[in-house]
């Protein structure tokens, strides 16, 4: 650390990535993709004085080291609390050939490593340096409900849901996206064993095309459905704006849209009630939190899509903590959190302690910058190896 003009300076000295890979004893599929291991892809930026930062990249996890790993020459000797003008840098300098896509998810870790690395040097969460929490702990919602090659789905899936809800988890999501008529079925199977007072969304991750998507929402509207993700392709906005105006749930998504500029349009065309920006995707925590504001400003309603380890979920928390009430009043719809229950070797292996639910409710991290501590030792057992 140095000081320029009395401000304190925290020069960059190295930036790693780290590409975890770990298999699934029992492979699992959504509406057009299966996994059969886990990925990650960790960034660890390192400061001159020893202070290093964790972030997370989410998707392709080779390509996404490959891109942390061309940004070095950017960010080598630079200061990593100058979180704004790092992101600025990177993102013009990249912006011909990257506005969406892999080089955002790439610059996400980034941007999330700096925050903790600021968090760790003013010995404050990265929330509070986002403004001090409205909430310090957040409802979190499980999802999981995936497809496995055995059995019937009417029986593990509605087994699984059940299980959610006697652990506490006043929501759930279940994934469709398979076919109007076999969904139909699994949500009024879900719906009648978990009663009417649990919530209950569903996700077709993309699966559908309007036609479909509209069929399948008016058919089970009356089960009281929270909101219906991704029922199309991301790529079509007016596919989404007519899915939202032909049937009666809640459209949302978001997971597959990048930066301020992508959810202006997104939120502009009024295509979606329910914006879902991955924090390890659409521009880490500094775009995340402009991307919210932009939200609030159009009435629109803030759920972080969340998928990886404790690094992205700790990151999201961090966030959920500011995201302002939408609507303000005094009994306001608090934003959720998406609690991932599938299948992860190292989620929670890659810090030391956990971050659990307690009756559906996860606490944010209070330690200095995303509060967490890195097990080095996880990081190189799971380490994949080319």
């Amino acid at each position: 650390m140095d000081f320029f003009g009395g401000v304190s300076v925290k020069r960059i000295s190295d930036i790693r990535t780290y590409v975890l890979e770990a298999p699934l004893s029992q492979p699992f599929w959504w509406s057009f993709n299966r996994a059969d291991t886990r990925g990650g892809c960790l960034v660890e930026v390192i400061c001159e004085d020893g202070t290093s930062g964790w972030g997370e990249c989410f998707a392709p996890t080779a390509l996404n080291a490959s891109l942390v790993n061309a940004y070095k020459p950017q960010l080598i000797g630079q200061d990593a609390l100058a979180t704004e003008l790092l992101w600025q840098t990177l993102y013009n300098q990249f912006r011909d050939q990257g506005q969406k896509g892999l080089v955002v998810t790439a610059m996400s870790g980034v941007d999330i490593a700096l925050w903790d690395v600021k968090g760790k040097h003013f010995d404050a969460p990265v929330y509070q340096l986002l403004g001090g929490p409205l909430r310090t702990s957040i409802q979190a919602y499980a999802t999981g409900t995936y497809r496995r090659g055995d059995g019937d789905p009417l029986d593990y899936i509605v087994e699984e849901v059940t299980g959610y809800v006697s652990e506490g988890f006043g929501a759930v999501k279940l994934k469709v996206g398979f076919s109007v008529d076999e969904d139909t079925k699994l949500i009024e199977a879900v719906r009648q064993a978990i009663g009417p007072d649990v919530g209950l969304m569903i996700d077709a991750n993309h699966g559908f095309d309007v036609v479909e998507a509209v069929e399948l929402g008016n058919r089970v509207a009356h089960l009281n459905i929270g909101w219906f993700e991704e029922p199309v392709v991301p790529d079509d906005l007016d596919s989404y704006r007519e899915v939202r105006d032909r049937q009666p749930i809640p459209v949302a998504g978001g997971e597959c849209e990048f930066t301020r500029w992508g959810f202006r349009e997104v939120l502009n065309r009024r295509a979606i009630d329910i914006l879902q920006p991955d924090t390890c995707a659409a521009g880490g925590i500094s775009e995340c939190k402009k991307i919210a504001d932009m939200a609030t400003a159009f009435g629109v309603r803030y759920v972080p899509h969340v998928w990886g380890t404790c690094i992205g979920l700790s990151a999201a928390l961090n966030l959920l903590a500011v995201l302002p009430n939408t609507p303000p009043r005094h009994t306001p719809i608090e934003p959720l959190l998406e609690f991932d229950r599938s299948a992860h070797p190292f989620r929670q292996a890659v810090i030391k302690g956990t971050i659990e639910h307690e009756s559906g409710w996860v606490s944010v991290p209070e330690g200095p910058g995303l509060g967490i501590e890195i097990d080095s030792e996880a990081v190189a057992r799971f380490a994949k190896n080319d």
